[in-house]
């Protein structure tokens, strides 16, 4: 059956820096039609994830289900599509399924490996859910499975009645941006499929971006070729329908918008001493992980143009790294992020300095953390560098916490500044800095182990004294309040080994937000020992124990 997918660029299963680079569509491996100008439906109607794979008998399984469900569901030209592998793209579903009959839109679900394709009619819809039921129907060589959606129509972002309604403007939204997203990346990634003029990056909801084609042809090849693949290996996916305005208005050329039909159109210099600081330390490959390389278009590509067609690359500016003497050098032409975050719908009595820290430290360090009094339920999160807010308002917006819906958005504040202190609900102070804690995970050479992985109903723990069992675990959730979970697994520890990991898993993603948030960090003394251990929590890769 179905169910509602969650908003947002991080709130699909899949985990980030584990799954596998997608690849683009090549002449070889995709013949078929283009598809027609269509548009996307937005995540509020994704489905339910299955991942594919398994034994012969598990897939037998599978399409018995199938058939049961389409019972169940009245026929739809929409058909839900199940089973896909992560290197799938839009042209591959089109290329698979255009034999069924015309394809007026295809919705790329990525990290659930789902996908909703929209036919110009109920026969065509009948006809692909009846094949795929009676044999095996691959999609980038890999079984995939079908059945009737619940919704009658993908709905448009614009509202078109016309199913072959185009835009030459492209509304891009990267999930899982664990690397800088600016206009030269995105440049590098959608030039060589059309000619483009104009971009513009908004950080509202996650990470997007609207990108301007020369003609619609250029954005149906781009949203094509694009939708659904990694701009780097394993992270930063692709996720593209048509967006709303049919030019873009770009008044500077920065990080965050280019107009390329105007190479001049320089960025405005603000007034002396009001000048925004450039982001300063390293690019992420050289402090949070191994690095990632684009993925360039396969220069046999059908969707690629000839070399000679293609304009020169804007050259892309290295970061220095974070010193003293670099403090207030900028980029000429490319503004800084802000490395503030707001957060709005806290919980009144439930938040406080800390246990926001144990939830935004999985995305990056946090330097500080101070509650507004003049906006209640709200707070400004100073973290180490802008990536780690990018990260953290791609992963933990419209996370619900404690009943209430998070608000997490870039703040226009440059620092948190230590004003108007006061007492939370609680007792504790409304400010606290964590600029010095050794709870920080992103500060020295271990920190490319850090998993960043959006909320989840599962829990990886780690730190433990080895004596920590299921009943000890059981009564800290008792004591604090929080729900409890309802698997528990350790692993296998080395002989030499002083503490101990594992896994725990809730019975959803809300409840194990709330454990995370309120233990991660406790500190468990254990007889005969002078320091205690401090239980890390941090969301899990497994989808299952």
């Amino acid at each position: 059956m179905e169910r509602g997918a969650g908003g947002g660029g991080g709130a699909g299963g899949g985990g980030g820096h584990h799954r596998a680079a997608k690849r683009l569509r090549t002449e070889q491996e995709a013949g078929g039609e283009e598809l027609e100008d269509v548009e996307q439906e937005q995540d509020s109607a994704g489905e339910e994830a299955a991942r594919s794979g398994g034994t012969e008998s598990r897939s037998r399984r599978r399409g018995l289900k199938d058939r049961e469900d389409n019972h169940c569901i009245p026929p739809s030209p929409v058909v839900h599509v199940r089973g896909l592998c992560d290197a799938v793209v839009e042209a591959d579903l089109v290329e698979a399924l255009d034999k069924f009959g015309n394809i007026c839109y295809v919705m790329m679900m990525p990290f659930k490996h789902q996908a909703l394709v929209e036919f110009d009619s109920v026969e065509s819809a009948e006809r692909c859910v009846s094949c795929g039921s009676r044999e095996p129907v691959y999609i980038a060589d890999q079984q995939a499975f079908f059945n009737f959606s619940t919704s009658q129509r993908i709905s448009r972002p614009t509202n078109a009645d016309d199913p072959a309604s185009g835009n030459k403007v492209l509304l891009l939204s990267v999930q899982n941006p664990l690397y800088p997203i600016t206009t030269d990346v995105l440049y590098k990634v959608c030039n060589p499929v059309g000619n483009v003029h104009r971009i513009v990056i908004f950080k509202r909801n996650g990470i997007q971006a609207m990108v301007e084609f020369e003609s619609v042809e250029n954005a149906q090849k781009a949203k094509l070729a694009l939708n659904g693949a990694d701009i780097y290996a394993g992270c930063c996916t692709l996720k593209i329908e048509y967006a709303r305005p049919n030019r873009l208005n770009v008044v500077r050329n920065d990080n965050t918008s280019w107009d390329y039909t105007k190479p001049f159109l320089l960025h405005r210099e603000r007034a002396k001493g009001r000048q925004r600081q450039a982001i300063l330390g390293d690019h992420p490959s050289n402090t949070y992980g191994p690095q990632c390389p684009l993925l360039p278009l396969p220069t046999n590509s059908r969707y690629r143009r000839s070399s000679e067609e293609v304009q020169d690359m804007i050259s892309y500016p290295v970061l220095l790294p974070r010193t003293s003497s670099s403090s207030s050098t900028s980029f000429p032409g490319h503004a800084a992020s802000s490395s503030v975050a707001m957060v709005s719908g806290l919980h009144p009595t439930q938040m406080n300095c800390c246990r926001i820290f144990n939830l935004f430290c999985l995305y990056g360090n946090v330097e500080k953390v101070k509650f507004m009094k003049s906006v209640p339920g709200t707070a400004l999160v100073e973290m180490g560098d802008g990536y780690a807010v990018d990260r953290a308002v791609t992963h933990l917006n419209s996370v619900k916490v404690f009943g209430k819906k998070l608000s997490v958005c870039v703040s226009k504040q440059q620092a948190v500044i230590p004003s108007q202190v006061f007492e939370l609900a609680d007792g504790t102070s409304n400010y606290q800095d964590f600029s010095l804690t050794r709870n920080n995970r992103f500060n020295n050479t271990q920190s490319s182990r850090n998993i960043i992985q959006p909320p989840a109903a599962i829990l990886h723990f780690y730190n433990a004294p080895p004596i920590l069992n299921q009943n000890y675990l059981h009564k800290l959730c008792a004591e604090h309040n929080v729900p409890t979970f309802t698997k528990f697994k350790v692993f296998d520890a080395k002989p030499s080994s002083k503490t101990l990991s594992g896994l725990l898993e809730f019975d959803g993603k809300t409840e194990a937000v709330e454990a995370l948030t309120v233990l991660n960090h406790h500190q468990i003394r254990i007889p005969n020992s002078s320091n205690p251990y401090t239980l890390k929590l941090c969301f899990s890769t497994s989808s299952h124990l």
